[in-house]
């Protein structure tokens, strides 16, 4: 028999069945000890029958005219008779017998006190010293029929009681593991990025040190991953000032040089360390998105931080390159704005980087809190789509980028509960690229005075 794997189920047939055969030995000993009371209470109805008898007998036949007649006593109505006599002389002549005695049952008389025959339990007792004797006998299927209904009395209600019991048990385990079930509900209801530790105070004392366990688990894991995204936060940080020395070293050799093989190189040892100097932002950009709080008790207008972000990019490229539409009310969401200036800066960025040169990159923040970068170029696959937000992940392996700018952007996304969309070609179009953001928005309010 193969055990459930549900634990209530378990504790409800575990119990159930225990419960069950208890009743069930329970019953069987209580009709053994019924039926021995009962055989007692029988025996001594015939002793006292035959004693209240025989005095009367007594009395009938002594004042007989006429001896060794039989007399059968008529019944005064009809019923039915449990207990039947026979009285007889010594010569087991019968001299009384009621109505529904078969002389054939009553064995000759030995002596005083009970016997039992196959069919009757008898009882016999004399006076006059012997002359007249009384055999009073009782059916051994009366008592066989009483001992069943009194069984049955005892098992019917089993069978009525044991579901009812079998049901409240069921009851009982359920209530009992509701603080199991919430647990389990909270712990399912964490994201992957959610390592805090799960409530647990109403517990059951067993489970709790399950639980202990488990969220000693959560802590190191959080631990763990705390290290590694300090370590690429402050590797990223402490490579700055290096790095800007570097850069500068290159542009003070590019300029003092006259050869120009090492002015050549020079650029080139530029471009390498500036390609170093985004890896190291982007870096700790990631680590900002997979280690912070990108979510906030209060709610903010996101319009003003997507317009800081376009007017700092667009200083870097041409006039028009960027396009921003923003609604007219405010767009009020509890994210982060730092975390909102990092998720769309590095969308119009990529935008930037791999969009056609001439044509301008769309930037759309709706008043229902979706944030829309589309741009014009070629069509990209879609087994390309689905791996552009691994990280180290370019459309072509020989463009420009990190590979973290969509890693990062996906990182953010998945903190605020959300999830980025890559359309190629973008709706409605041929070409192109779009992504999306659905951010956490508390829906369009009217736009205060300023």
């Amino acid at each position: 028999m193969t055990l459930p794997r549900s634990l209530q189920a378990r504790f409800a047939l575990s119990v159930g069945l225990v419960l069950t055969v208890l009743w069930l030995l329970a019953a069987t000993v209580t009709g053994l000890i019924v039926r021995g009371e009962l055989d007692e209470v029988f025996d001594s109805a015939l002793q006292e029958t035959a004693e209240r008898i025989l005095p009367l007998a007594v009395t009938e036949i002594v004042g007989r005219d006429e001896d060794e007649v039989t007399q059968r006593l008529a019944p005064i109505r009809a019923h039915d008779e449990f207990f039947t006599y026979v009285i007889r002389d010594p010569e087991g002549q019968i001299l009384l017998q009621s109505h529904a005695a078969d002389p054939a049952a009553f064995p000759a008389y030995d002596g005083q006190g009970f016997r039992q025959t196959a069919t009757h339990r008898l009882y016999s007792d004399a006076v006059l010293s012997g002359t007249i004797r009384i055999t009073v006998a009782e059916p051994l299927a009366h008592r066989a029929a009483v001992a069943r209904s009194i069984r049955m009395s005892l098992i019917l209600p089993l069978l009525v009681m044991l579901p009812l019991a079998l049901g409240g048990i069921v009851l009982a385990v359920r209530v009992s593991l509701t603080p199991l079930r919430r647990f389990r509900a909270r712990l399912d209801a964490r994201s992957a990025r959610d390592l805090s530790p799960v409530p647990a105070a109403d517990l059951p004392a067993e489970i709790a040190p399950l639980a202990a366990t488990l969220n000693g688990l959560l802590a190191r894991l959080r631990d763990a991953f705390e290290a590694e995204r300090s370590f690429a936060a402050n590797a990223a940080h402490e490579l700055r000032t290096p790095l800007a020395g570097a850069i500068a070293q290159a542009q003070r050799l590019g300029l003092e040089t006259t050869e120009t093989t090492t002015r050549t190189r020079a650029a080139e040892i530029e471009a390498t360390l500036k390609r170093l100097t985004r890896l190291s932002e982007r870096l700790m950009q990631l680590a900002r998105a997979e280690g912070g709080r990108l979510r906030m008790d209060d709610s903010a207008d996101l319009r003003p931080v997507a317009r800081l972000v376009v007017e700092d990019l667009a200083r870097t490229v041409a006039p028009g390159r960027i396009a921003l539409t923003l609604p007219e009310t405010e767009v009020l969401s509890d994210i982060d704005p730092d975390a909102f200036a990092i998720l769309c800066r590095n969308l119009i960025e990529n935008a930037l980087r791999h969009g056609a040169d001439a044509a301008p990159v769309d930037v759309t923040l709706t008043a229902e809190g979706q944030l829309i970068v589309a741009n014009e170029g070629p069509v990209v696959p879609p087994e390309t789509l689905t791996r552009l937000t691994a990280r180290f992940e370019r459309a072509q392996a020989s463009s420009d980028g990190s590979g973290l700018g969509l890693a990062i952007v996906a990182a953010i996304a998945d903190r605020i509960g959300s999830e980025v969309l890559l359309e190629s070609p973008r709706p409605g179009e041929a070409t192109g690229f779009r992504a999306s953001v659905r951010l956490p928005a508390d829906g369009p309010k009217p736009s205060r005075a300023r």
